[in-house]
């Protein structure tokens, strides 16, 4: 895996998730149909600023009893843990709920959030249920499917594999960019060409709006889009 710069990091958290959608439409236009989340998620915490960071891959059930009784499940989850905090780092838990009725036990609430932030997770992207949500730990970003009461039998399936959350498909560390618009996968080999990219994309759009807040009608629209 490439490294990530400081630079390249302080330039990505900088800009919202549409614009990193937009950057990339520009610099990989292939890009434009995938890679990024197709369906609503819920934010708990809209203020919050962009995470940027490595995935940490994830599937869980929560509708079957928890398997703690069966041979080598507590060191799954021992292991799990060591997944998590693990370079590359911060990590984003990307977590995807496998069960039938997706959402039927909240994963995220008040332990596990404190517990991957500890780890070095700046938050978590699921298809599946949060809670806890005043109990969160501070800072903890979270895109949710949904939201319920509940944590029934959750427990982890497998860690580390290819995942898929609201169509966005997921692999073991890759970089991911979210907000509260949904999230993204960033290859990393795209960020300097974003950067680079990043003036002339304001500058076109400021101009369209600019235009579009005059009063002068359509023409003026026409023009700056022309231009």
């Amino acid at each position: 895996m490439t490294t990530v710069t400081a630079e390249q990091f302080e330039f990505l958290r900088s800009i919202d998730t549409p614009t990193v959608c937009n950057l990339l439409e520009v610099v990989a236009p292939e890009r434009r149909g995938f890679g990024y989340t197709v369906r609503h998620l819920h934010c708990p915490f809209p203020d919050l600023p962009p995470m940027v960071g490595f995935a940490k891959t994830v599937t869980m059930r929560a509708q079957d009893r928890v398997p703690i009784g069966e041979s080598g499940y507590m060191s799954k989850r021992l292991d799990y843990l060591d997944y998590v905090a693990a370079d590359p780092q911060p990590g984003i838990a990307v977590i995807q709920d496998i069960d039938e009725i997706v959402g039927f036990g909240a994963f995220w609430g008040e332990v596990q959030t404190n517990i991957h932030k500890a780890l070095g997770c700046l938050g978590t992207i699921t298809n599946g249920s949060i809670r806890d949500i005043p109990q969160v730990a501070p800072g903890f970003q979270m895109l949710a499917g949904s939201i319920s009461p509940s944590h029934a039998f959750v427990h982890v399936v497998d860690f580390g594999v290819n995942v898929n959350i609201h169509g966005m498909a997921v692999k073991s560390g890759d970089l991911i960019h979210a907000d509260r618009h949904g999230a993204v996968v960033v290859p990393i080999n795209t960020i300097d060409g974003m950067k680079a990219a990043a003036p002339k994309l304001a500058s076109n759009e400021a101009r369209i709006i600019e235009a579009a807040k005059s009063g002068k009608g359509v023409a003026a629209i026409k023009a700056a889009m022309k231009s």
